[in-house]
């Protein structure tokens, strides 16, 4: 099991952010995480990274179970995270390779001399990419979409497990999300499981065979994606009638 959290519930400053959560990721299994603004996915992705711990509940992360094994940066080794709040601290002068090679340190910045084996695996991680034709541009010179592609470079360079990519097509435009969208779907033949977290079902992929409903904290319902997201179930989940229209394995959403 890679991620297993029972009855969870998170408390911050006397509120409680999420309730009543339960969920299971089996290795090898690609979920989506859907929700709207403020539904408390980010709050959920810092339980699973152990940047927060949950007030009541069980939670069991690729075999570390809270409150008995150790967590933190243990844990997240085995975590690769595409996030825009990562790419915020970054050091936009830095090249895509050298930031690329940070990953294998889990550092922001590169302060060890790289291996020639880590570099090597970094070459090769950019070139399954796409991405090395810029690996050698600072990452302030590249496009959103490339910029993504390099942030998952980075997060592959330590093997994890599990890999969360966080609204990873914010920002892109058609042909640029759909870019990343076919690396993404690359990624999912790899011998790991995914969350990809979004509020746009129109970037869910056939290879997410999964999908949790998130609304306002609590679990709305999860399942089979063809089973989540069809008209009766959104249409309940936004509390106006909607449209789930499926095409080629794609799912698209309109108003009802």
């Amino acid at each position: 099991m890679v991620v297993k959290l029972k009855n969870v519930g998170l408390k911050r400053n006397g509120h409680w952010i999420l309730q009543n959560i339960n969920w299971e990721i089996k290795k090898g299994e690609h979920w989506v995480l859907y929700g709207l603004n403020g539904a408390g996915k980010t709050a959920l992705l810092n339980m699973i990274c152990a940047y927060y711990h949950p007030t009541v509940g069980e939670m069991e992360v690729l075999g570390r179970v809270f409150g008995k094994a150790e967590l933190g940066g243990a844990l997240r080794k085995n975590i690769g995270l595409v996030s825009s709040r990562l790419q915020h601290n970054l050091y936009e002068s830095d090249s895509a390779f050298e930031i690329v090679l940070s990953g294998a340190y889990a550092s922001i910045g590169l302060y060890e001399t790289p291996t020639t084996e880590i570099r090597n695996k970094a070459i090769g991680i950019l070139e399954s990419l796409g991405s090395i034709k810029y690996a050698d541009r600072p990452y302030s010179s590249l496009s959103q979409g490339e910029r993504q592609r390099v942030l998952i470079g980075r997060a592959l360079m330590l093997d994890p497990e599990l890999v969360i990519l966080d609204e990873p097509a914010t920002g892109l435009d058609f042909m640029a999300r759909e870019q990343l969208l076919d690396t993404i779907r690359d990624l999912t033949k790899k011998n790991i499981s995914i969350i990809y977290v979004t509020h746009h079902v129109e970037e869910v992929l056939p290879e997410f065979s999964h999908t949790f409903l998130l609304k306002n904290g609590e679990q709305f319902a999860s399942g089979y994606t063809k089973d989540m997201l069809n008209s009766q179930i959104l249409s309940d989940f936004f509390s106006i009638p909607v449209e789930v229209i499926w095409n080629k394995d794609r799912p698209l959403l309109a108003r009802g």
